[in-house]
């Protein structure tokens, strides 16, 4: 059984959310900069972290979700894989905290404004709402979801930017906004019909809100393996994230960058985006240090992820 430890700085930044690093005992996936720590944080455990209410996105959790993948991959604490999952068993995520007035209240200034001022007024929120969970899309490093229950609404928005998704027997999805008088506008229905291919099938689960099963979810792509309790998700998360962890981590995040370019563009554009990446990252020590210790037969150990710099 894998166990979990805070995060040495950021488990205390976040309300809404619990950190975690993976417990590294036998220092497998430990990089040469690390050694002398007893655990390293190459794979960080994110929690939507409101139980009670199933795990609702309210404001401030919204914000935060933001926050923290604007952080993980960057800030050189060497995360190579991210695991986002909910609080106990029940739930992912119920969706949005229609209890929560802030959230979706339009902010205006004069009470008197006509519609199309009220709605400029509101545009910036819902873009910023947009941008936190495009955040995990953006983030560096893959994100692996782990869902158990309920992934309704906004859950499917945010199962849909991760890189791969795993879930139990017992999940169920509903992409159910309809069902609130609403069409779903944080990113189901721009990145859940590429994710599929089931363009039929896609368009009947967005236009009447129905529930959907863990079997149907495989079936149509949308996660990779169900497994068959919430012990055993977590482990073959922690098993998967420690694969990605231990390759070169230039080679992963070159990856993913590509993945994601090459979903929304030409396969042209894509071939000249990866060519123009690996002008750079073919040069990586990465490279012979994974044929050596493959040659050996041992486990590569590489430098970790620097700081990446900003304004």
């Amino acid at each position: 059984m894998s166990s979990f430890l805070s995060h040495p700085t950021l488990s205390k930044n976040f309300s809404h959310l619990k950190i975690e690093i993976v417990v590294c005992g036998d220092g497998e996936y430990e990089s040469p900069h690390q050694q002398e720590q007893e655990h390293s944080p190459h794979i960080v455990v994110v929690t939507l972290n409101r139980i009670r209410k199933r795990n609702a996105i309210n404001r401030i959790m919204w914000r935060e979700i933001g926050e923290i993948f604007s952080i993980l991959g960057r800030i050189g604490d060497d995360c190579r894989a991210v695991i986002l999952t909910g609080a106990g068993t029940k739930a992912f995520t119920s969706g949005i905290d229609i209890s929560d007035p802030e959230l979706m209240m339009v902010s205006s200034d004069d009470p008197n404004d006509d519609v199309a001022r009220k709605g400029m007024a509101f545009l910036p929120k819902v873009l910023d709402m947009q941008r936190c969970f495009t955040a995990i899309e953006e983030c560096p490093v893959p994100v692996i979801a782990v869902i158990q229950g309920s992934c309704i609404g906004a859950g499917i928005d945010i199962a849909s930017v991760c890189d791969i998704r795993l879930c139990t027997r017992t999940a169920q999805f509903s992409v159910r906004e309809v069902k609130i008088g609403l069409a779903a506008d944080v990113g189901t229905l721009q990145r859940f019909p590429k994710i599929t291919g089931n363009d039929s099938r896609v368009r009947e689960l967005c236009l009447t809100g129905e529930m959907f099963t863990a079997q149907e979810a495989l079936r149509i792509g949308f996660v990779s393996r169900i497994c068959s309790n919430s012990d055993t998700i977590m482990e073959d998360a922690v098993k998967l994230a420690k694969v990605i962890a231990a390759n070169s981590p230039v080679a992963v995040m070159g990856t993913k960058r590509s993945l994601v370019y090459s979903r929304d563009h030409s396969v042209s554009e894509g071939l000249n985006h990866i060519a123009t990446h690996n002008t750079c990252a073919i040069m990586s020590d990465d490279i012979p240090t994974a044929m050596i210790s493959s040659k050996q037969k041992k486990t590569a150990r590489f430098s970790r992820i620097p700081k990446l710099s900003k304004l």
